[in-house]
C-alpha cells in the first residue's frame, strides 16, 4: 500500500479560523489609540473591547481542539473510520462558530471604535489634552471640563457600550454552544 501525503497547496500553513478576534481586535484596538492621542487618561479603562474580541479567538481554539479529538485514522486493514458523518458534523461545528465569532467580532470591533472614542470625548467635554485652560471652552465656561457632570455623561455612554459588548459576544458564545453539539454527534464506520 503507498503513502499518500498532501502537497503544500493542499496544506497551507496560513489557513486561520480566527479572522472575527482579529477584526475585532483591530477595529476596536483603532478606537483605543485615537482616543489615547486626543484623551490619554482613560486608554486602560477602554480596552475591554479589545479583550472581549480576543475571547473570540478561543472559542475557535475550543472547537477546534474538540473536532480533532473525533478525526480517527485508518484502521489496521486500511479501510477508513472516519465516516462522511463526522466530516459534514465537524464541518458544520467550525462553520458555525467560526461565522458566528466573525460577525461578534466585526460587531464588537465597530462597536469598541465608536465607544471608545465617544467615551473620551464625553469624559473631557471635547477638550484635548493638550490645552491650555482657556482653550476649548463653549459658551457655559470651561469650568465643567472633566468635573462631575461629565464624567456622570461619560460613564453613562460606557455603561451602554459594555451592554452591547455583552450581547455582541452572545452571538458568538451561541454559535460556540451550536458547534459543541453538534461536534457531540458521530458515526463509526465498520
Amino acid at each position: 500500500m503507498t503513502e499518500v501525503v498532501a502537497g503544500y497547496e493542499m496544506c497551507p500553513s496560513y489557513a486561520s479560523v480566527f479572522w472575527g478576534s482579529a477584526w475585532g481586535t483591530w477595529r476596536a484596538g483603532l478606537g483605543v489609540c485615537h482616543m489615547g492621542v486626543d484623551h490619554p487618561r482613560g486608554v486602560i479603562k477602554n480596552i475591554v473591547p479589545i479583550v472581549m474580541a480576543g475571547v473570540l479567538g478561543i472559542y475557535g481554539l475550543i472547537v477546534s481542539v474538540i473536532i480533532t479529538q473525533g478525526v480517527s485514522t485508518p484502521g489496521q486493514d486500511g479501510y477508513n473510520t472516519y465516516s462522511l458523518y463526522n466530516g459534514y458534523t465537524h464541518l458544520a461545528a467550525g462553520l458555525c462558530c467560526g461565522l458566528s465569532c466573525l460577525a461578534a467580532g466585526g460587531t464588537i470591533g465597530m462597536i469598541g471604535d465608536s465607544g471608545v472614542r465617544g467615551f473620551g470625548l464625553k469624559a473631557e467635554r471635547g477638550r484635548k489634552w493638550f490645552w491650555n485652560e482657556g482653550e476649548g471652552e463653549d459658551a457655559e465656561g470651561g469650568a465643567e471640563y472633566g468635573g462631575g457632570r461629565a464624567a456622570e455623561d461619560a460613564n453613562k455612554l460606557y455603561v451602554g457600550m459594555l451592554i452591547m459588548l455583552i450581547f455582541s459576544e452572545a452571538l458568538a458564545l451561541y454559535g460556540l454552544i451550536v458547534a459543541l453539539i453538534l461536534s457531540q454527534h458521530s458515526y463509526s464506520c465498520g
